[in-house]
C-alpha cells in the first residue's frame, strides 16, 4: 500500500460513523456498530500500510499503557506491547504480585493509582467464568470515577485482551486475515466457517474464541456452523447473538454433531479445544474456593471426558471433504499438534504445517487490530489525524 492508497483509504474511513469509539473502551465486537468494526479494521490496515511505507504511526510523545495479563500470554502480550510501541506510548505491565493488591488494595485504587499517565489499560482475564467481563467493567467504571473527579487528568482506554466472554483482538485479527485472504470484506458472505471443538490432552481453555468468533463472522454474512460434542456447549447468550447477527446480515447459523458435517463444503476451518461451560462454571467456584483437592478431581475427570472425543482431530481425511479440498485451516495458536507438541490434539502435523505461514500471517494481523482499536478511542477525527500523520511523512526509520 503507497501513500496515495493510504489516502484514499483514510478517505474512505471518514465516511465510516465511528464517533462513539471516542473515548469510550473495546470490550465486545457485539456492542459495537457495523460501522465501528469496519472502521477498526481499516484504521488496522492504514496503520499496518503506514508502517511497511515506513511512515511514522507515532501520535503519543509521551503515555504509558498498562498491561494486566491474569493467565498466559505470548502472542497478545507481545502484540499489545508492539501496538502501544507503534503510537509512541510506553509500556509496563501490572504484576500483582509485586503490588499491593496483595496487600488488599481495591480495584478502584489501583485502577485510579496506575492511570496518572495511562492512556490505555489492556487486561487479559479469562481464568473464571463470570469473573473477566466483570473485572474489565469494574476497572472501566474506577478509571471513568477518577477521570470525573479530577484525579485522573484523561480516562485511559480500556481493550479487552482475552476475557471469559469474548476475545475481540483475536477474531477481529481473523477476521482482517479473512478479509485479505478471500481479497475483500465482501468475498467473506456467503462463504462457509466451521467453528469446532477439537480434542485436547488439556482441559480448562477458555470459551472465548469460539465464542468471539461465532458472534463476529455472522456479521460478515457469513454461514457459520459450530460443531462439538455433546455437553461442550458454549453460552447460550453468545448463542443467540450469533443467531441474531446471521437474521440481520443475510447469512446463517448453524450447529453440528460432527466435525464431518461441519467441515463438508467449508471454506474456512477453525478447530479449536475448550472446556464444557458447565465445567468451567465448576471451576471457577473451586478456583475462587481454593479447594485445590476437588480441582484436580475435576481435571482428572474432564480429561477422561475429553479422551472419549480423541477422534476430533483436524486430519487430512477431513480437510479432503472441505470446498474442493481446499478450505483455509485456521488457529488462534498455539495448536496441539499431532505428534509434536502432544501424542493426540487438535490437528494433525501435515495439516498444521501446510498452513503454518498463514497462521503466523494471522497472528501478524494482531498488533495492529490493537492500535486500531486504540486509535479510534483517542481522536474525534481519526482519518484527519491519519492524513495528518502520512502527509506529514516522518519516517519510521
Amino acid at each position: 500500500m503507497d501513500k496515495n492508497e493510504i489516502l484514499k483509504s483514510i478517505e474512505s474511513l471518514s465516511k465510516k460513523k465511528s464517533a462513539e469509539m471516542f473515548l469510550n473502551d473495546f470490550l465486545l465486537t457485539w456492542d459495537k456498530s457495523e460501522d465501528e468494526i469496519a472502521a477498526t479494521l481499516q484504521t488496522a490496515e492504514i496503520l499496518r500500510g503506514m508502517r511497511q511505507d515506513n511512515i511514522s504511526c507515532r501520535m503519543f510523545e509521551t503515555g504509558l499503557a498498562i498491561s494486566i495479563f491474569r493467565d498466559q500470554s505470548t502472542r497478545t502480550r507481545f502484540s499489545f506491547a508492539g501496538a502501544c510501541n507503534l503510537l509512541g506510548l510506553a509500556i509496563q505491565e501490572l504484576d500483582e504480585e509485586k503490588s499491593q493488591i496483595a496487600h488488599g488494595e481495591t480495584i478502584r485504587e489501583t485502577a485510579n493509582m496506575i492511570s496518572f499517565l495511562a492512556e490505555v489499560i489492556g487486561i487479559r482475564d479469562d481464568i473464571y467464568l463470570g469473573e473477566g467481563h466483570t473485572y474489565m467493567k469494574e476497572v472501566a467504571r474506577a478509571v471513568n470515577q477518577g477521570h470525573q473527579e479530577g484525579v485522573l487528568p484523561q480516562r485511559p482506554t480500556l481493550v479487552n485482551l482475552q476475557c471469559d466472554i469474548d476475545h475481540p483482538t483475536q477474531t477481529m485479527s481473523d477476521a482482517l486475515h479473512l478479509i485479505n485472504y478471500f481479497g475483500g470484506v465482501e468475498n467473506l458472505k456467503g462463504k462457509k466457517i466451521a467453528m469446532t471443538w477439537a480434542y485436547s490432552p488439556s482441559y480448562g481453555k477458555p470459551l472465548s474464541v469460539p465464542q468471539g468468533i461465532i458472534g463476529l463472522m455472522t456479521r460478515f454474512g457469513m454461514d457459520v456452523v459450530l460443531a462439538h460434542p455433546e455437553g461442550y456447549n458454549l453460552m447460550s447468550e453468545v448463542v443467540g447473538v450469533a443467531q441474531k447477527n446471521s437474521e440481520q446480515f443475510g447469512g446463517s447459523f448453524a450447529q453440528a454433531m460432527s466435525m464431518e458435517e461441519a467441515f463438508k463444503d467449508a471454506d474456512i476451518v477453525y478447530p479449536k479445544s475448550w472446556a464444557p461451560y458447565s465445567v468451567m462454571e465448576e471451576r471457577t467456584r473451586l478456583l475462587q474456593g481454593g479447594d485445590r483437592q476437588a480441582l484436580q478431581e475435576v481435571e482428572k475427570r474432564c480429561l477422561e471426558t475429553n479422551k472419549k472425543y480423541i477422534d476430533w482431530e483436524c486430519t487430512e481425511k477431513l480437510m479432503q471433504i472441505t470446498r474442493e479440498g481446499q478450505a483455509l485451516y485456521m488457529h488462534c495458536l498455539p495448536a496441539d499438534i499431532s505428534g509434536v507438541s502432544c501424542e493426540r490434539g487438535e490437528v494433525a502435523s501435515s495439516v498444521f504445517e501446510r498452513y503454518r505461514v498463514s497462521q503466523y500471517r494471522q497472528a501478524g494481523y494482531k498488533p495492529y487490530i490493537i492500535a486500531g482499536m486504540i486509535f479510534l478511542s483517542k481522536f474525534q477525527n481519526p482519518a484527519e489525524k491519519l492524513a495528518e500523520l502520512v502527509n506529514k511523512g516522518q519516517p519510521r526509520i
